[in-house]
């Protein structure tokens, strides 16, 4: 018989939320192993290592992980300053990494590919929570099997980008051209100017990584002409796209769309809302999208290169064999589901939560950071740390504070405005500001109406 008390807790991911719980678990005294699929810590942050986030370093910093590194002289330089995704890597993650209370306890290079519990399967229920968890792991030597008491996913859903299809499938031709597509936030000031500049760019997204790339892609065309700019979104309110302006508790965040604005209102890009994605054809000229909107079939004019910023999704494949509960729409822990729901609420504001809501029904499972909120866009460093340190709580056994959750988030200033909407964010007290509640809607721009196929 397996002693499980003796095996560790298997974090997988070393992101910022992955290292996280890593630092917690330490503290406390649990054995842990990180396993990491990339080439280094912060894979994923590495690549959009060249955008600046919205939040301070203060805000960008779990307690636990500050605390191990201060142990070893680590001074926090800027804490009012924004730092980029490199700066997090190379001022944060990276050194927490090198810790010597870390160190041995990750590895890279070894991806998670499947989870069950030990000597029996998803559909077996007797003694399922005394037995060890069962990782199958990918590395530079094979596949091998791991145990683990514990398993907390930090995986996050980088990696799962959403497809440009409106119908949350790739769109006809979509794979077939992928050469001319590429997917998140490419770099176009940087390691990726000369594919964009002086080029006609098509970008799909109304998230912040749409934003993102829209901005530079305007600073792009400032400094080489000829770059054209055309921004498509399936919605019609672009409300919660340009954000709460000054009534955004972060005014980083606030300041992205505002001035997003300005250039759609300078005509610096071109705006098409309403529009559903159905196909992506190569013509003599270039690359088009056909799709729908309100009025008919519509074709966006012929572009070099797509930049897809559609979100991305959880890839729940290696957790096949456990028993999740899912929020039926959004693939995030069923909890957080009605809490983060953008079809209900779009300030961004989520109750205190923690190992509770980021739990299974598999004893021992926890899925936190950016994929225990699965499709849903809205999740800050904050969160997942507050998680993490709940979770770590919960392994130890001290329930007082895994159970004593505190989580103030940063309002956008904006709200839900549709017809039947309660009122801002789900509050029933109405709230008159100009940012919330019955801001600009913009109706679908007409470029070019043609039949399906035909060159535009």
């Amino acid at each position: 018989m397996i002693d499980v008390s003796n095996l560790p807790v298997a974090v997988i991911g070393a992101g910022p939320i992955g290292l996280a719980a890593a630092a917690h678990l330490v503290a406390r005294g649990i054995p842990v192993r990180v396993y990491e699929s990339g080439r280094s810590v912060g894979e994923n942050v590495r690549d959009w290592s060249h955008v600046r986030i919205f939040t301070t370093w203060t805000q960008s910093v779990d307690t636990a992980s500050r605390a191990l590194l201060e142990k070893h002289g680590w001074r926090m330089a800027r804490p009012d300053a924004l730092p980029t995704g490199g700066d997090l890597y190379d001022s944060y993650l990276k050194p927490l990494a090198e810790t010597p209370e870390l160190a041995p306890h990750i590895e890279i290079g070894a991806k998670v590919t499947a989870i069950s519990r030990w000597g029996i399967d998803k559909v077996g229920s007797k003694g399922r929570a005394e037995k060890p968890f069962r990782l199958e792991i990918a590395g530079h030597d094979g596949v091998r099997e791991v145990l683990a008491r514990a398993v907390i996913d930090a995986s996050g859903t980088w990696q799962n980008q959403n497809p440009l299809g409106a119908s949350g499938l790739p769109a006809r031709g979509e794979r077939e051209h992928r050469a001319w597509l590429a997917y998140g936030m490419p770099d176009v000031l940087g390691r990726d100017r000369q594919t964009y500049a002086g080029r006609r760019v098509v970008v799909i997204g109304g998230g912040y990584s749409a934003i993102n790339v829209l901005l530079n892609l305007a600073a792009l065309g400032e400094a080489v002409p000829g770059t054209e700019i055309t921004w498509v979104v399936r919605g019609t309110n672009l409300a919660r796209i340009y954000g709460g302006g000054e009534a955004d508790e972060l005014p980083a965040r606030g300041g992205l769309g505002q001035r997003l604005k300005g250039l759609v209102k300078r005509k610096t890009i071109t705006l098409i809302t309403g529009f559903l994605a159905q196909a992506v054809c190569k013509t003599a000229d270039g690359v088009v999208i056909d799709g729908e909107t309100s009025a008919g079939s519509m074709q966006i004019p012929a572009a070099d290169r797509i930049v897809v910023a559609t979100g991305q999704r959880p890839d729940l494949q290696m957790t096949r064999e456990l028993r999740l509960e899912l929020d039926p729409w959004l693939e995030s822990t069923r909890a957080l589901g009605p809490l983060i729901d953008p079809n209900l609420h779009s300030c961004g504001s989520v109750p205190p939560h923690g190992h509770r809501e980021t739990s299974h029904p598999e004893p021992g499972l926890y899925t936190i950071g950016v994929k225990s909120y699965g499709r849903a866009p809205t999740f800050l460093l904050l969160t997942g740390y507050e998680q993490a340190r709940s979770v770590a709580a919960a392994i130890a056994g001290d329930m007082a504070a895994a159970d004593d959750v505190h989580l103030e988030l940063p309002e956008t200033g904006i709200c839900q405005d549709d017809a039947d909407a309660e009122g801002c964010c789900g509050d029933p007290v109405a709230v008159a500001h100009p940012s919330c509640c019955g801001a600009e809607k913009m109706e679908p721009v007409r470029v070019a109406v043609l039949e399906r196929g035909q060159p535009a």
